[in-house]
C-alpha cells in the first residue's frame, strides 16, 4: 500500500479546501492549504495571457517551497459576442480594483442590444498540477451557458447571478450550491483533477511493483 501523499492547494479558502478534501475523502491523499503546509503568503502576479499560464505560474511559485504536490487554479468567462472576453481578465474586467458589481455592470453594458440567443458563453476553469517531480500537468473544465439581462438570485458571486446555465434555465446564483457543484467548470475540473491523480497514483504503484 502506498503512503499517503501530500496535496498542497493554492488557496487558504477553507470552503475550496473543504471541497477538495470531501472529493479526495476515498484516495490516499492528505489535502492542505498553503496555511496549514506552513507556506505563508506567496505573491504572484496573473500576467500570463491565458488561464493555463496563470495557474501553472502560481503553481510552480508554490511548488518551490515544498516537495508536496502542488495544485492551483484560474478561472475565467468567455463570451462569444464579446470575441471570448472578459476571458483571463474576468476578475478585473473593468479594471484592477473592480468589484464583482462593477464587472457585472460593465458585461451588460457590452451586451447592450444583443438577444438572449446570441449572448453565449461559458465559464472555464483551469487546474495546473506540479508533482513531486516538479512535472507540470493540466486538467480543466467547462460549463456552456448565456449571459442573462439583469442579475438574478443571492447565491453565487461574480458573474454568477448574469450567468444562465444550458439546461436549466436558471443563474448559477439561482441554482444554489448542491446544484453548482455538480455540474459547474470547478466541479468538472476537481473531478478530472481526480481522474489524474488516480493514475499518476496507480502508474507508481504499478513500477513499485516492477509491473509495467
Amino acid at each position: 500500500m502506498m503512503s499517503e501523499k501530500i496535496l498542497v492547494v493554492s488557496t487558504d479558502n477553507n470552503h475550496k479546501i473543504s471541497e477538495i478534501q470531501d472529493i479526495m475523502k476515498d484516495m490516499p491523499i492528505r489535502v492542505l492549504s498553503k496555511k496549514e503546509a506552513g507556506l505563508g503568503h506567496i505573491e504572484v502576479i496573473e500576467d500570463g495571457s491565458t488561464l493555463e499560464e496563470n495557474a501553472i505560474k502560481k503553481a510552480l511559485e508554490l511548488a518551490k517551497k515544498t516537495d508536496a504536490i502542488v495544485i492551483a487554479d484560474d478561472t475565467g468567462l468567455f463570451v462569444d459576442k464579446l470575441h471570448g472576453e472578459p476571458g483571463v481578465y474576468s476578475s478585473r474586467y473593468s479594471g484592477e480594483s473592480a468589484t464583482y458589481s462593477d464587472n457585472n455592470i460593465k458585461l451588460l453594458k457590452e451586451l447592450g442590444g444583443i438577444p438572449l440567443e446570441e449572448r453565449t458563453a461559458k465559464f472555464k476553469t483551469v487546474i495546473a498540477i506540479v508533482l513531486e517531480d516538479k512535472s507540470i500537468r493540466t486538467v480543466c473544465g467547462e460549463c456552456i451557458g448565456r449571459i442573462g439581462f439583469e442579475l438574478r438570485g443571492e447565491n453565487g458571486f461574480g458573474y454568477d447571478p448574469l450567468f444562465i446555465v444550458d439546461g436549466y434555465d436558471k443563474t448559477f446564483a439561482e441554482l444554489g450550491d448542491e446544484v453548482k457543484n455538480k455540474i459547474s467548470h470547478r466541479a468538472k475540473a476537481l473531478f478530472n483533477l481526480k481522474e489524474e491523480l488516480k493514475n499518476i497514483i496507480e502508474d507508481e504503484e504499478n513500477e513499485g511493483s516492477g509491473n509495467k
